[in-house]
């Protein structure tokens, strides 16, 4: 078997918590175990925790979460997948910054598919006041092109973005597309065409494997062709899908390390292109607003259990010898 099947079989076969202790104990045990590559340790994966992942929870529970899911930066959702935006303009900026400084967490990006890659400057102005640095929305439709008239249009879509990149260029924020279904940025023709259309450093993918077809190599492939036009990764795949009610564990399988993904090509190609941009352990659950698990721990558990498997992933060689 393959060592990335074997990583993966192993670590959904005994669950995370007994894998990732099996793990600590090889390498407790001395030389014999476990032999981690060198390229692994230098290259390593910055993560953000998306508040939606908590559903609508207050961020006084939120906050103290992301240190413990492994991250130093949150990216805030608003309603429907959450409301930590409109919570911030409840209790006011001032209080959200003090919040921020008391559980040790920066803000790193306001996600805002509700207004659109039109719609997004004082998101932008509201980011940098906040000490975040990006924003990020889908593209909107058409989502049915294909070949030349796609082309065409994702040229059409980088002109009219132009004041909206130039605006974030001014203010030194990141606008992010996430390649959503149904919309003009979607399939790898249309996030290829945009990194080659933007010469802008203010504008990147989003990339979500979630809405792509469910090939590692062909991902992987799409995240070398953009290379830095890559400004944001979801560590997330289709698993069962996200619109219908699932038993709980049916429902995480849109988690790297639950579903049936074998995400080694997938962070390879992060390593290959020396991607410095945040990872964020990502799904949707349903209905939407609601926490993945029922309480904030078992959210970051999760989360961290996912981190743990994108490390193992990373790793790439992972050489069993006798004992």
């Amino acid at each position: 078997m393959k060592r990335s099947v074997q990583i993966e079989t192993d670590y959904l076969r005994l669950g995370r918590r007994e894998f990732c202790m099996g793990l600590i104990t090889a390498l407790a045990a001395g030389p014999a175990k476990l032999a981690l590559s060198h390229e692994a340790k230098t290259f390593q994966l910055r993560y953000i925790v998306g508040s939606s992942m908590y559903g609508r929870m207050a961020l006084r529970d939120v906050l103290p979460e992301v240190r413990n899911a492994g991250g130093q930066y949150i990216d805030i959702w608003p309603e429907h997948h959450a409301n930590h935006r409109e919570q911030i303009e409840t209790m006011g900026h001032e209080q959200f910054a003090a919040m921020l400084k008391q559980y040790q967490v920066e803000l790193g990006i306001l996600t805002h598919y509700d207004l659109g890659p039109f719609g997004l400057q004082d998101e932008m102005r509201a980011a940098k006041k906040l000490g975040g640095s990006m924003v990020i929305s889908g593209s909107g439709g058409p989502g049915n092109l294909k070949g030349q008239a796609l082309k065409a249009a994702v040229r059409e879509f980088i002109e009219k973005m132009k004041p909206h990149i130039a605006a974030a260029e001014r203010m030194g924020v990141t606008i992010g597309i996430e390649n959503h279904v149904n919309s003009l940025i979607n399939s790898p023709d249309a996030i290829r065409w945009l990194a080659e259309f933007t010469p802008y450093r203010y504008l990147g993918v989003a990339l979500s494997p979630y809405h792509l077809p469910q090939d590692p190599l062909l991902i992987a492939k799409c995240i070398t062709d953009i290379g830095n036009c890559l400004v944001h990764f979801y560590a997330w795949q289709y698993g069962q899908g996200c619109h219908k009610k699932l038993p709980k564990q049916q429902e995480l399988m849109q988690l790297p390390g639950r579903g049936e993904m074998d995400f080694v090509p997938i962070v390879a190609a992060l390593k290959k292109i020396n991607y410095s941009g945040w990872t964020e352990v990502f799904m949707h659950p349903v209905p939407r607003g609601i926490p993945i698990m029922p309480t904030a721990a078992e959210v970051t558990s999760e989360i961290n259990g996912v981190r743990h498997y994108l490390e193992l992933c990373l790793s790439r060689e992972i050489e069993s010898t006798p004992t």
